[in-house]
């Protein structure tokens, strides 16, 4: 089963870099059918940590780990995008947003001339489809900046006009943001200032509009700390706090086709995500099964809850799957580029990253197969990005 294309992944997570002992290792008892260790290889993904300033390239090979090569930063990191090509990534940082190639062996070299592409200080950054424009949203004391730099196609910066608009909203907190795969729509999450959607244009000179719809959080005191974009532009989902009865989180769904008029969700939705905090979410590329992953409590294991997306007659209904623990406080989801690997990474305790392969059996169901063991946590977040499919 293949993983949604676009936003292949921005995940927090925390300590997983070059040093630590028995760094991957198989779980050890199984649950459900199909939990056992793997032989299956990933493609390239990439990790940063804030605690060190560093960027790592990482695959797994034949159910190992394996460090392709480290990276010092110039300054900590922020988030990190990967081209639609898999050819290079940027790094936000709070010096700015460096570029890197992506070689054959998935090895980087840094471009530019180790310079900065945009000097943003960017708390959130993706690329576009079209590959032309790199996009981030920088937080403001009384709102949100959203800065779309024109790219050549090797990722630097083109020397035109920079795109910019800003959004007054005093309670934004940036999470997350995406591009729909049509690049019509960049999607942010903010906090408890709700989900912000901006028109984009990608032919305009500056492809941003300046007017935005405003999605507002379910119940007073949530927070919007996710969202996602169906590949076949279905759907796009919010992960919120509170979202489900006002007590815990939750998944709201709503038709993409809704957009620009009223916003209209699909049956069941909001629904209880599976645990306090739905920090990530990640749809299969069919749109059949969306996947979301819940933290529970700052000591106790969250997990990774499937849904099922139906459609009668047009109207979309979204169901209860299948549930799979993970590590403490897991803040991020991504499918590598062979498709063999669910990747989660968690803020908190020993199990810090996990790899699950889809149940050959039930359909929908996650299989954890690999489980990292790096110890004590450090203070900071990692996030992590993966090359497309």
């Amino acid at each position: 089963m293949k993983l949604r294309k676009c936003a292949r992944l921005l995940l927090a997570l925390t300590p997983l870099l070059a040093g630590c002992g028995n760094f991957w290792a198989p779980p050890s008892g199984s649950s459900g059918s199909g939990t056992t260790p793997t032989t299956l290889s990933s493609g390239y993904f990439y990790v940063i940590n804030k605690a060190t300033s560093q960027l790592v390239a990482y695959d797994i090979n034949s159910g190992t780990l394996n460090q392709i090569g480290a990276y010092t930063l110039a300054a900590a990191p922020a988030a990190i995008a990967i081209a639609p090509k898999g050819n290079f990534l940027y790094v936000s940082t709070l010096a700015g947003i460096y570029l890197y190639s992506i070689g054959s062996g998935g090895a980087l070299t840094v471009g530019n001339s180790g310079g900065v592409v945009s000097s943003d200080p960017a708390s959130a950054i993706a690329v576009d489809v079209s590959g032309s424009w790199l996009v981030d949203a920088v937080q403001g004391t009384s709102g949100v900046t959203v800065n779309a730099t024109p790219i050549t196609s090797s990722g630097t910066y083109t020397g035109a006009a920079v795109g910019t608009q800003s959004f007054s909203n005093a309670n934004a907190a940036i999470y997350q943001m995406v591009i729909s795969s049509d690049d019509d729509h960049v999607f942010v999450a903010l906090g408890t200032g709700g989900t912000m959607v901006v028109p984009f244009t990608s032919g305009n000179a500056n492809p941003l509009s300046s007017t935005a719809t405003l999605i507002g959080v379910t119940t007073t005191g949530g927070s919007a700390l996710s969202v996602a974009v169906d590949p076949s532009l279905r759907l796009f989902y919010i992960g919120e706090s509170l979202a489900s009865g006002g007590t815990t989180g939750g998944l709201r769904v709503y038709n993409y086709s809704s957009l620009g008029g009223t916003l209209t969700q699909a049956s069941g939705s909001p629904i209880a995500s599976g645990g306090l905090a739905p920090h990530a979410i990640l749809p299969t590329a069919s749109g059949d099964y969306v996947y979301v992953a819940n933290g529970t409590g700052a000591t106790s294991a969250g997990n990774i809850t499937g849904f099922s997306i139906t459609s009668t007659n047009g109207t979309y209904t979204v169901a209860k799957n299948s549930t799979v623990s993970t590590g403490i406080l897991p803040n991020g989801l991504a499918e590598d580029s062979t498709a063999n690997f669910v990747l989660a990474v968690c803020e908190g305790g020993s199990s810090d990253l996990e790899a699950y392969i889809f149940d050959t059996t039930t359909a929908g169901q996650l299989d954890s197969t690999i489980t990292s063991t790096t110890g004590t946590d450090p203070t900071e977040a990692i996030s992590v990005a993966a090359v497309a499919p």
